[in-house]
């Protein structure tokens, strides 16, 4: 009788047992820092539990951030909308159907003065999932901090700022790569004087999985896109000693329980030797600090309900593999936006894993094991085939712009869906133990005369700003964008004359084109 041939999600086969093969003799908070970049990890301080929200207008999630920072949320995460992500103002003709679906409307600091109604920006950590329009918002989020009295020096958190996946896997840019590259090392050469403690780019495999890679790709294509950036800021001249510090990292987490913890635990090695590599030489430079989101993709519309268990799979995972910050989605995010009922058991599910299960009582809990550390170097091996490959191709930007990574994906995508069709991948309640369609009765929609409110708001600020302010503030950062003079400085003296989102954007796109 053959032997069973069983395979991770990328292909890894599991062998039926592991025994003792070589020592692993690395320490947390130590290079390569496998193990954890803290050497006590979360017996010192629990990683953030930030939940991922925003919907219709700057009021209605202000009330959500509100409502979840009273259920012990100790960190914001944005979710913006459309037409916010793509550089569109909600009276744009390409905003229609679309305004607040998604995520939050954002058209002027007058929004983001709302959003933020009632919260001390100095207080809290903000994550921003924004990328093509990150300088704007990150602009605007500066701008409320000054007008609060915060000290810009003390002001943390994280814009999403990863481009060079939105060509790959999800699509919301705006301008061609080269000036997109040139916004993103703007951002990080302005905030390391100007905003120290600010994360300005994290780097993300979370699209990219959802696109349908495996998750050797997502840690392969994710550390190649991060590679490309840090050459990008040491082009520009600036100290991979001080710029590194400031990266992060945004990964999935799916349902490959052992996979997925042996894959975070490479990536901390894999980032650790690649920034050493370039020169790094203060360990906090090298060490890859990553923010966790469950997978989207995983969850079923067909008994929405055992999406709780998926989500509860994954939030451990993310929390054995060392993660920092962590986002649970909520089991109804098949159908919806998650109701307030879906986001409470989402936040509940890490605080029982935090304070309940004795897992993070000690760092590492899975080290030793045969199978995960097997599993970690073979995880590491197959991503660094890839990595190579790109190297070889001329780095990210190049392999993107020939379409080599966007086929990966591809195909990866086509052969996981083949497998769930030919039910030799078992989903359950899709392909097997199926029943008639349970009904969620609560589930969240969003109406489309959000749009008629945004775009009187617009009507009413653009009557009431000093308009010629307002010009004169564009024309410099469209002078500034046609010199390689940063342009970080420009695009907040425009948003603080109130110069929407739309205008700035439109500004640039003037300058550099549109992809």
């Amino acid at each position: 009788m053959t032997e069973k041939e069983i395979k991770t999600t990328s292909g890894i086969e599991i062998k039926p047992v592991y025994t003792f093969e070589k020592e692993h003799k690395e320490l947390p908070g130590q290079f390569p820092f496998t193990r954890g970049i803290q050497k006590d990890m979360y017996r010192g301080r629990l990683w953030t539990m930030r939940q991922y929200a925003g919907f219709s207008t700057a009021e209605e999630s202000n009330k959500r951030y509100h409502y979840l920072l009273a259920q012990g949320t100790m960190g914001l995460s944005v979710a913006f909308d459309l037409p916010t992500q793509i550089g569109y103002d909600s009276d744009h003709q390409m905003a229609e159907g679309e305004v607040g679906k998604v995520g939050v409307a954002i058209d002027s600091l007058k929004d983001m003065e709302i959003l933020f109604d009632g919260i001390e920006l100095q207080k809290i950590t903000t994550s921003m999932t924004i990328n093509a329009t990150a300088s704007i918002l990150l602009a605007m989020y500066i701008a409320l901090a000054k007008k609060q009295g915060a000290d810009l020096q003390q002001i943390s958190g994280t814009i999403q700022n990863d481009i060079l996946k939105e060509y790959t896997a999800r699509g919301t840019y705006i301008y061609p790569p080269k000036p997109s590259m040139r916004i993103i090392t703007d951002i990080f050469e302005y905030c390391s004087k100007e905003l120290p403690k600010w994360n300005t780019i994290s780097i993300s495999g979370y699209h990219i999985r959802e696109a349908g890679s495996t998750a050797v790709q997502e840690l392969a294509f994710t550390l190649s896109n991060g590679k490309a950036y840090l050459k990008a800021a040491l082009e520009k001249g600036l100290d991979i000693n001080v710029f590194a510090k400031r990266l992060s990292f945004f990964f999935n987490c799916h349902n490959n329980f052992f996979e997925e913890i042996a894959k975070f635990r490479a990536a901390r090695r894999m980032w650790a030797n690649i920034t050493k590599s370039l020169g790094a030489t203060d360990p906090k430079a090298m060490m890859l600090r990553f923010h966790t989101q469950t997978g989207g993709s995983t969850l079923t519309a067909q008994q929405p309900l055992n999406n709780v268990v998926r989500v509860s799979n994954q939030a451990l995972a993310a929390v054995l593999g060392g993660t920092q910050s962590l986002h649970t989605n909520g089991y109804d995010e098949a159908l919806s936006l998650p109701t307030e009922a879906a986001a409470k058991i989402a936040l509940r599910t890490q605080q029982i894993i935090a304070f309940e299960t004795g897992v993070t009582e000690t760092v590492d809990p899975l080290a030793g094991s045969y199978f995960v550390e097997e599993l970690t170097d073979q995880i590491e091996q197959a991503a660094n085939i890839y990595m190579d490959k790109i190297d070889v191709m001329g780095g990210s930007v190049t392999a993107i712009e020939n379409g080599y990574i966007q086929q990966e994906i591809a195909n990866s995508s086509y052969q996981y869906q083949k497998e769930i069709e030919n039910a030799e991948r078992i989903i359950v309640g899709v392909n097997k133990f199926i029943q008639e369609t349970e009904e969620l009765n609560d589930v969240l929609k969003i109406d489309d005369s959000i749009r008629q409110v945004q775009v009187q708001k617009l009507v009413n600020l653009k009557a009431e700003r000093n308009n010629e302010e307002v010009a004169k503030a564009l024309q410099q950062l469209k002078n500034v964008a046609k010199t390689d003079q940063n342009l970080m400085p420009f695009i907040l003296a425009s948003v603080e004359t109130y110069a929407t989102l739309g205008e700035i954007a439109d500004t640039m796109r003037e300058v550099f084109g549109e992809y």
